[in-house]
């Protein structure tokens, strides 16, 4: 079975045929598999390891500490989701993370406006480890400048001009991060770390510590992604697939849990359009609109291509107890 390639980002920064030589490769790995390692990234391992270690701090606060900023705490959907709080393919995953997306104002509740702009407002932070705010937003923001950085290459290997998404990300890209831990499944619990799904962004950059877990759909069969040191897994989201008409691929991909004795642990970073935009078609030359087959439809997960209604989709379907508690009235119409 294949393995991943490899592409290093400072070759596409380079420029000249090192640029080109990272664009075949990047157009390659986003068609083919929807999935690659990124190194050249400027991401120094000293910071990579900072992260992983607060999301161990982190998840080794008492459950009250973390209850105390627990998501369904505001409609946000940014904080503490406990284990098997989250759903995919509506059935619970064994992991327990704490999300944050940008930082900022919240806006109060209209019948006027879009419901996905009550996604917009303040991260949660835990009094314990008042360093984590600097710490996550910074690293957070550095994952945002390198996502722009391949949304770019991806438009030239796509045929366009390297501003072609420019439109939907400049007030800056939706950024959304979680950090993960996952324990170990026993006799009573599924294997299911995060069960089989696509990212609606994007992309999508992972920082894996030293387990492994990660598996990839290919047509051979699940690929496992192992970590390598220094390097983030980058894997192609469904509004690339949407704006390529098919052509780029977005990746079926899961999570098992780790065996007995072992937990993992991770730091997921989803960059998108800004909420107000719309994902454009591209106008693909002929030679690559022939191989573009449509993106993926399922009658059970609608895409759209506006940006806010697709992540409130995604958010409210993966976090039944924020729906509830917040968008009880709405929830049901997505």
């Amino acid at each position: 079975m294949e393995q991943l390639p490899i592409l290093n980002l400072s070759d596409w920064h380079a420029g000249g045929q090192s640029r080109h030589a990272f664009i075949t490769k990047l157009a390659d790995a986003a068609r083919r598999i929807g999935f690659f390692y990124l190194t050249g990234h400027g991401i120094e391992l000293a910071r990579q390891q900072q992260v992983l270690l607060l999301a161990r701090d982190f998840f080794a606060l008492p459950l009250a500490d973390k209850l105390a900023v627990k998501m369904t705490n505001t409609p946000h959907f940014r904080g503490y989701t406990r284990l098997q709080g989250e759903l995919t393919l509506g059935k619970p995953d064994l992991r327990e993370q704490f999300d944050i997306m940008q930082e900022e104002t919240a806006n109060p509740p209209r019948s006027d406006v879009p419901k996905w702009s009550q996604l917009q407002g303040p991260n949660q932070w835990p009094s314990q480890l008042p360093q984590m705010k600097t710490i996550l937003l910074e690293w957070q923001q550095d994952l945002a400048d390198t996502s722009v950085a391949l949304l770019k290459a991806l438009a030239v290997a796509l045929e366009q001009s390297e501003t072609a998404f420019d439109a939907t990300i400049d007030a800056g890209p939706y950024q959304h991060m979680k950090l993960i831990r996952y324990p170990n499944a026993n006799g009573e619990t599924s294997g299911q770390g995060v069960g089989a799904h696509k990212d609606p962004g994007y992309l999508t950059l992972v920082l894996q510590d030293k387990q492994s877990g990660l598996e990839v759909q290919t047509d051979e069969g699940w690929l496992s992604i192992p970590p390598l040191e220094g390097a983030f897994v980058v894997n192609i989201g469904e509004l690339l697939e949407l704006a390529s008409n098919g052509y780029l691929k977005a990746t079926y991909h899961r999570v098992t849990s780790p065996p007995a004795g072992v937990e993992r642990y991770s730091c997921a970073f989803f960059m998108a359009a800004q909420l107000n935009a719309t994902v454009p078609l591209l106008p693909l030359p002929e030679y690559l609109a022939r191989q573009a087959l449509g993106p993926a439809s399922d009658p059970l997960n609608p895409l759209f291509h506006q940006v806010g209604q697709n992540v409130l989709k995604g958010r409210l379907r993966s976090h039944p107890d924020v729906a509830k508690a917040h968008y009880a009235s709405f929830a049901n119409a997505i």
